[in-house]
């Protein structure tokens, strides 16, 4: 797989018969070993191990309505009073971030709500806070460790 721009992650593989596996750290569990699968693999430990952010609040593939649609969102961190707080949408490094990825995530954070959009594809990374009185969103450089985010 790719080298990407997020800090190197300690990832458990393996091969089960022709298909290769990841164990997901949040999930507990081995999947498929898929480009996108890649890129969420390191977010996750980016998330955990490099910004402190409780695994045990995160859902990987969290299901949501939209339109009459089943959708899954990539990561969904939550908040100390469990509502979704942060919304991650990955994509495999060779899709681009564009304003239909970011279209995409907008409309999970305006199912789910939440605080920030994150958008990856392992290259490159986005960053928004949502400002609910406004309606607007404003670009950040970074995503706050968790001892910042949660103050």
């Amino acid at each position: 797989m790719e080298k990407l721009n997020l800090p190197q992650a300690e990832l458990r593989v393996r091969r089960v018969e022709d298909a290769m596996q990841v164990y997901d750290v949040v999930r507990r569990r081995y999947v498929a070993l898929t480009p996108e699968e890649w890129v969420r693999q390191h977010f996750l430990h980016f998330l955990i191990y490099v910004k402190g952010y409780p695994g045990g609040r995160m859902a990987v593939e969290k299901s949501l309505s939209l339109n009459g649609k089943t959708r899954r969102a990539d990561i969904v961190f939550y908040s100390r009073e469990m509502k979704p707080d942060i919304i991650v949408e990955c994509k495999a490094s060779s899709v681009a971030i564009t304003q239909e990825v970011m279209d995409q995530a907008v409309e999970y954070h305006m199912s789910l709500g939440g605080r920030i959009i994150c958008l990856t594809n392992g290259l490159k990374t986005v960053y928004a806070v949502i400002d609910r009185e406004s309606e607007r969103f404003y670009y950040m450089r970074d995503l706050p460790d968790y001892e910042s985010f949660e103050r």
